[in-house]
């Protein structure tokens, strides 16, 4: 009995080892290919996206191999891809970049020990079961936030990709110091980034599978190179160098680790929110379970490892997992592949990449923007729920004009907000009969429901507790004033899951207001739980145990039995 324990608890600790087991031979040559696609897009990104996160590029080609080896070990997702993210690589600048300079040693040190904090609080919110946290994030509120983030990651691209000087701000001062500047702007810098951009567009338009990114920057490199490298005005890269990464300590001081704690709880949340939807999109496409308490464990050494090895954050990524899944990739030994050829560009093929032209790796970047931005979602959002779109057009609106970071705490805000006024406001509402059905429904959506004469049917729209039970008695007086006459209250729990002990004495209040009037209350539906807390509170006592009701229809009939009165319309 005690081996089968053991064997599941390492399966489920360590994923790799139930699909290995699982493994097809036929696989191999899928996950081959899908690991060479993976790789000739993870480098270029690797590299453009170091950019954003503010730290020099080897540091994108050092985060790779490590973060797609541990979560090949660690993640339940069978072709989920992790790595370098605009999203969160911002949202990192912007967290040391309040720390340190960017450009200075302390900033790129500072951005691993951010990464191991991240992988620490992924680590912790995993071993505590905390994969339900992301559920509240609302979809809209989710895409907002990354729509801002798009137009201020590319706002930030702009100056690099037309070779003129940045500035920093929000959105919009960054958007005017461009506009004051591009009588500044060098002709070869600006050719050689829009160049790059539409050759990037078309590419992924014209065949989705071609790698794009290396491609293009393969092209720029070899024509800056032919017509004279940094002599045309154009900046590059510079110099990488290969070997193996150092290990980097994380800086211990515990006032910077307070001054980081922020940021790293704003990309836990939204990082694992993004990787939990691309692995769920992979598993409903190729099958296979997602385990959302083992995908944060797995995000944490995927983020230590980085850092100690003097890379920056990982989290799982659509764009990516869609290259791996185009691709063919069946299992993470696509991951593995990418991971092993990632490793020999380490040591053999840096020199290549030391005259990449800067404004093509600003291109790179702004096209996997362009790909992240979906206008016509919020077009579709509008129509479905002008309030949704509402929330998300706010949360755009923050990034804009209040910054990034407290974009993410406005949307948090927003969705908080949102679901307590949901819990604070259940839809209650009187019901009637379908006819020739035992179905009850809202009189005021469907009027053909018939009601009866001297008794209301209340349908309480969801749990009762402090913030709930005084809208939902209000709107039900407001329903016995319309209904002079009513002699019995009969109220439908079948929603109602839990009941607190401010609601059961609001009610038990309610109950002995209407007895004194000579209204009688009767419920139908009550769950057990509920039942309890009623029968404690006193209300099954003040209403007797021929108040309670298995279904509606049971509350209907005894009515209409100790009434004698006929239905009425």
């Amino acid at each position: 009995m005690e081996q089968p324990n053991v064997r599941s608890a390492i399966r489920a600790a360590l994923p790799i080892v139930d699909w290995v087991g699982n493994y097809r031979p036929e696989w191999l040559v899928q996950d081959a290919f899908a690991g060479v696609a993976l790789w000739a897009v993870m480098v270029p990104e690797g590299m453009a996206y170091s950019g954003i996160v503010g730290v020099p590029s080897i540091m994108g080609l050092t985060t790779i191999v490590p973060a797609l080896l541990a979560y090949a070990l660690f993640g339940s997702s069978r072709q989920l891809v992790v790595g370098p993210d605009t999203a969160t690589g911002l949202i990192s600048a912007l967290t040391v970049g309040a720390i340190a300079s960017q450009g200075t040693a302390q900033f790129n040190s500072l951005t691993s020990s951010l990464a191991v904090l991240i992988g620490a609080l992924f680590l912790i919110s995993g071993f505590l079961r905390m994969g339900w946290v992301a559920s509240f994030i609302p979809t809209p509120v989710m895409r907002g936030f990354i729509e801002g983030l798009v137009y201020v990651t590319i706002i930030g691209q702009v100056p690099q990709l037309l070779g003129i000087n940045g500035s920093a701000g929000n959105f919009f001062k960054r958007l005017g110091n461009i506009l004051v500047h591009l009588d500044d702007m060098s002709l070869a810098p600006a050719l050689t980034g829009l160049i790059s951009l539409l050759a990037m567009m078309l590419l992924r338009r014209l065949n989705p599978r071609v790698p794009a990114p290396l491609l293009v920057m393969a092209l720029a490199t070899i024509a800056i190179g032919v017509l004279g490298g940094e002599a045309t005005g154009v900046h590059v890269a510079g110099h990488i160098p290969s070997g193996l990464p150092n290990v980097v300590l994380p800086n211990l001081d515990p006032a910077i680790w307070v001054q980081l704690a922020p940021g790293a709880l704003a990309i836990v949340m939204v990082g694992y929110a993004e990787a939990l939807g691309a692995a769920k999109a992979a598993a409903l496409e190729n099958g296979g379970n997602i385990d959302p308490n083992q995908e944060l464990v797995a995000h944490g050494p995927a983020n230590i490892l980085s850092g100690l090895l003097g890379g920056f954050l990982v989290v799982g990524s659509l764009s990516k997992t869609s290259v791996a899944m185009a691709a063919g990739a069946r299992t993470q030994a696509a991951n593995l592949v990418a991971a092993l050829l990632c490793f020999l560009t380490l040591f053999f093929l840096t020199p290549l990449f030391r005259t990449v032209p800067q404004p093509a790796l600003a291109a790179v970047v702004i096209a996997a923007m362009l790909h992240l931005s979906t206008p016509r979602y919020l077009r579709d959002l509008f129509r479905r729920s002008p309030w949704s779109f509402v929330n998300g057009i706010i949360v755009v609106a923050g990034e804009l004009v209040l910054g990034v970071p407290q974009g993410i705490v406005l949307g948090v805000v927003i969705s908080i907000l949102t679901l307590i006024y949901h819990a604070s406001h259940p839809l209650s509402s009187e019901v009637g009969q379908l006819p020739g059905t035992e179905a009850y429904r809202d009189i005021h959506l469907h009027p053909e429901a018939k009601t009866f004469a001297g008794l209301l049917i209340w349908r309480v729209g969801g749990d009762l507790f402090f913030a709930s039970i005084g809208r939902m008695i209000t709107l039900l007086k407001a329903s016995l004033t319309a209904r002079p006459g009513l002699r019995c209250v009969l109220l439908d729990l079948g929603s109602v899951n839990f009941i607190d002990v401010s609601a059961t004495d609001e009610l038990f209040a309610l109950i002995k207001e209407l007895q004194g009037i000579g209204v009688t209350v009767a419920f139908s539906r009550v769950r057990d739980p509920v039942r309890d807390s009623m029968r404690l509170g006193g209300i099954e006592k003040l209403v007797g145990p021929s108040g309670f009701h298995e279904r509606t229809t049971d509350g209907v009939r005894s009515w209409l039995h100790e009434s004698n009165e006929p239905s009425y319309s």
